[in-house]
């Protein structure tokens, strides 16, 4: 398996956010670094790890996770573009 970079939104709102994610990447098999922004919720982790095994293993903390991806991806769609009638 090559290196990868994984980055995932999750959603944390404190410090114990912070360290369940902290503790569930510790534990993974394969992570070499891993980066957690609490501001941003946004968590990047790199190794030799394949993005879903990635995803599971967050989402196991309770948190919101998705990939960052499709975060990004989702969020203009969710934007209504147009004009927007008077009711």
């Amino acid at each position: 398996m090559s290196q990868q970079t994984v980055v995932l939104k999750v959603g944390m709102t404190c410090q114990g956010c912070v360290g369940a994610v902290n503790r569930v990447l510790g534990k993974m098999e394969g992570v070499e670094s891993f980066d957690i922004d609490l501001k941003e919720q946004k968590v990047t982790v790199k190794g030799n790890v394949k993005p879903e095994a990635v995803l599971q293993t967050v989402s196991k903390t309770g948190k919101k996770t998705s990939f960052w991806e499709e975060e990004a991806l989702a969020a203009p769609e969710s934007k209504p573009t147009g004009t927007v009638s008077a009711a």
